[in-house]
């Protein structure tokens, strides 16, 4: 099939990452996969235009509202995949969650990436009950060889010969959903006490306005960094060299960073929101922080104790391995495609 796929491609985003992700699972099946931005169209008679030049016979979006609501009203069978930021904030507007709800009844299917993100799309659109598969984000971290970490430190203005270096490394959008500046404070007092100790902040200028706010924020902050995006394989060894990623995000859907370190074996201290939960057992494959204050306390807990950063970047590892595997996402999504084949149902 000559398929289209929709979805946020911004560069080095979860959303970019896992589109790619899911279309080689399916050009790995022989179908043509045509990935486009979703930003690049307003409304969906400016994918009209390109369904017809492409000979598209079904779709797929990312994104309920950005990606789905383009797909309305073709004639094409299509699927979604539920983003995060769709459900947990897009779904609490009236209009958005109405138009969310007609691209569901027009769906042949929905991904959800956790049980309470498809427990949370079945309570707010009860009519999509039965059409709605959780999977799992399939997790392959590939870090760079070629990666220089003293390069690294040192355009981050970190010496790589400090006493007691220990990089927390924050993985995120500049945008406001991200909260990357909720624990600046905090640990700028921290490494007042502790000057080995810094918080890396790494990714896109999403939001150009708030990236001009976070960067005066950093520029003032003693042990806090802002870093050039990187590629992909780029960041992976980042996270591989450092001490603990980082997650302060107001709002996840399932975060690839988090799961990325797990798989990489470098704990991970992330903010407790559902999102977060779903994948960090307190205590068990990472730790949970509620405020800047309580995250300094843990933050301080790994570096003293080296048997519970022992215990749980196993337990991560394991849970990865268990739970978010490469093979079976690849063959659950060959699988939903099919469901994509025949015509639809005016």
């Amino acid at each position: 099939m000559r398929l289209l796929f929709l979805a946020v491609l911004r560069p080095h985003t979860g959303n970019a990452v896992t589109a790619q992700r899911v279309r080689d699972h399916l050009e790995a099946a022989g179908h043509v996969c045509i990935l486009r931005d979703a930003f690049d169209f307003e409304s969906p008679s400016d994918v009209a235009d390109l369904i017809t030049a492409e000979n598209v016979d079904a779709a797929l979006a990312l994104h309920l509202y950005r990606g789905g609501r383009l797909l309305q009203g073709h004639h094409i069978p299509f699927g979604i995949i539920f983003g995060g930021t769709d459900l947990n904030e897009d779904a609490n507007h009236g209009f958005k969650s109405e138009v969310m709800g007609k691209v569901l009844e027009e769906a042949r299917f929905a991904v959800a990436f956790t049980q309470s993100m498809k427990e949370k799309a079945q309570a707010q659109w009860p009519h999509a009950e039965g059409k709605i598969y959780v999977q799992s984000q399939g997790i392959a971290a590939t870090p760079s060889p070629a990666f220089n970490w003293e390069g690294f430190l040192q355009q981050s203005e970190i010496s790589p010969s400090s006493d007691n270096l220990h990089i927390f490394l924050l993985i995120c959008g500049l945008r406001h959903v991200k909260d990357p500046l909720f624990l600046v404070d905090a640990f700028s007092e921290w490494h007042a006490e502790e000057p080995g100790v810094f918080l890396v902040i790494v990714g896109p200028e999403v939001d150009p306005e708030f990236t001009r706010e976070v960067k005066a924020r950093v520029k003032r902050a003693p042990g806090v960094r802002l870093a050039r995006e990187m590629s992909q394989g780029d960041l992976h060894a980042a996270m591989k060299n450092c001490f603990a990623l980082v997650n302060s995000s107001v709002s996840e859907g399932m975060s690839a960073a988090i799961l990325e370190a797990m798989d990489l074996e470098v704990p991970v201290l992330a903010r407790d929101i559902p999102g977060n939960a779903a994948v960090v057992g307190h205590e068990v494959t990472g730790l949970l922080f509620s405020d800047p204050q309580e995250f300094v306390q843990l933050a301080k807990r790994l570096l003293h104790d080296p048997e519970l950063v022992r215990e749980i970047v196993a337990n991560g590892k394991e849970y990865v391995r268990r739970h978010h595997s490469w093979q079976v996402e690849r063959d659950t999504y060959q699988d939903l495609v099919g469901k994509l084949a025949g015509p639809t149902e005016d």
